[in-house]
């Protein structure tokens, strides 16, 4: 008989059809009239599947020596209407068979209440618990969502690579990728001839496949990237990861105006999309992680972004009266304090800013008239921040080339990315979302290592 996922059980199972059922034992409780339940949870939906054990199926005593939290295990039988509250039907059990068992002495989850530092620890484990199942499958609905946000546009999704020689953010944080011995090389202590690695030049693990992405955009239309990304920044908030997914679509022909179109539509879809498919799981985090995220995510789909340039943004931030721990200054870039203040304290609503200064924003973008500022945009979202960035791309040869030089990279070293502004230049704009943020903002998790499965940050690789 095959077997049945417990989310299609509790949906449209039907009484008196006989089923088979595996997963992992949450809980079991014991009955004086000599039967037992299982609470049984195979993790494709929140709630638990109420297995009843009678206590007249053979082994039954040596069952329930195995049959502990955590155990794996398959059980065959009829689904009957359950008399107890919140549960439509509980599985009558004819056989139960004992897959693995769990150790009640030594297994990290036999009580509840766990902090989410501890479960940090336990990162191959932390699945079954009901916050990062709840948080895996929610993940899965917004990329699902993101794919079929582009498709249905016509998009074309291109592979970029991960293996790079060209720092699209030109800040230099990013992780080196070598076959050299670098024990030997240190022990030598001698310059490092390029020449012997693998690639025959420095290379990297990329922070962007936008670069690339740009090379398809202007070839075959509108595309998009999903995929993951590296930045070799030592910080340790609860914004930043060292890998991490980005979704980059590129469009031709984009201005400004259409990039932050497409931005504010792109955010209300994913959000509307995780809130009508992903219910029971959106209640649990209402109900247990953060009360009001439905409110906010309500918000997010009935109202239309706010949009204001950088400089009065700055003004807004000066006029407050409020003391930010990071002074607010024309030239310099907002942190977290300030893009929050606006989008909960000001607007209560998302924010779009735009036109940033030249200096602190990376050469691929387009500059303004005024000399000053760059067709940059960012899209600023309660509880989180800043959640996309994006801008038109500089599509001026002699402009493109000024500024790479400006930030004091090599043009050489950009030469085939130059090429696209010789040979049929357009305009064009794109956007990056970082999936985690993403993830961030609908579940209301406070911590970006809580909404992907195996963190990588500063100190830390392993689980």
């Amino acid at each position: 008989m095959p077997v049945t996922r417990i989310a299609t059980l509790l949906k449209d199972g039907q009484p008196d059809t006989s089923v088979v059922a595996k997963g992992w034992v949450r809980t079991r409780r014991d009955s004086k009239n000599h039967f037992s339940f299982i609470e049984l949870n195979d993790g494709s939906c929140l709630r638990n599947l109420q297995v009843v054990l009678p206590g007249s199926l053979p082994g039954y005593a040596a069952m329930l020596r195995d049959v502990q939290t955590g155990a794996s295990v398959s059980v065959e039988g009829i689904l009957q209407e359950s008399p107890g509250r919140g549960q439509r039907i509980e599985l009558h059990a004819s056989s139960l068979t004992v897959l693995g068992t769990a150790d009640p002495a030594t297994f990290p989850l036999q009580k509840k209440g766990h902090s989410l530092e501890f479960l940090r620890e336990i990162a191959h484990l932390r699945p079954r618990t009901n916050t990062f199942g709840a948080v895996a499958r929610v993940r899965n609905c917004i990329s699902r969502s993101i794919h079929n946000f582009f498709q249905s546009r016509g998009f074309l999704y291109i592979n970029t690579p991960i293996i790079t020689t060209s720092d699209c953010e030109g800040a230099g944080e990013m992780f080196q990728v070598t076959t050299l011995d670098l024990a030997r090389l240190a022990l030598m202590q001698t310059q490092i001839d390029w020449k012997r690695d693998f690639f025959g030049k420095p290379a990297s693990l990329t922070v962007s496949g936008q670069l690339e992405a740009e090379t398809f955009a202007t070839s075959v239309g509108d595309c998009y990237t999903f995929g993951p990304t590296f930045r070799a920044e030592n910080s340790n908030t609860t914004r930043h990861l060292a890998e991490f997914w980005m979704i980059e679509p590129e469009m031709p022909f984009y201005e400004l105006n259409d990039n932050m179109d497409l931005a504010e539509t792109f955010i209300r879809t994913l959000v509307s999309d995780v809130v009508t498919q992903c219910d029971e799981d959106m209640q649990f985090f209402s109900e247990r992680i953060s009360p009001g995220v439905l409110q906010t995510l309500e918000n997010i789909r009935s109202h239309e972004f706010v949009r204001l340039s950088y400089t009065e943004a700055i003004g807004l931030l000066q006029q407050s009266g409020r003391q930010f721990d990071y002074p607010v200054e024309w030239g310099r870039d907002l942190q977290s304090e300030h893009e929050r203040f606006l989008t909960e304290e000001h607007f209560r609503q998302p924010v779009i800013l735009f036109d940033y200064p030249r200096a602190i924003k990376p050469f691929y973008m387009r500059c303004n008239d005024d000399g000053r500022t760059v067709r940059a945009m960012d899209v600023l979202v309660p509880g989180v921040g800043e959640i996309i960035g994006g801008s038109q791309r500089e599509e001026r040869l002699d402009v493109l080339l000024s500024r790479i030089v400006e930030c004091g990279m090599n043009p050489d070293d950009y030469w085939w990315y130059a090429d696209l502004r010789k040979y049929g230049t357009v305009p064009h704009s794109g956007f990056g979302l970082g999936l985690e943020r993403a993830v961030l903002l609908i579940t209301g998790m406070t911590n970006i290592r809580d909404v992907i499965p195996f963190p990588r940050t500063p100190g830390h690789a392993s689980f």
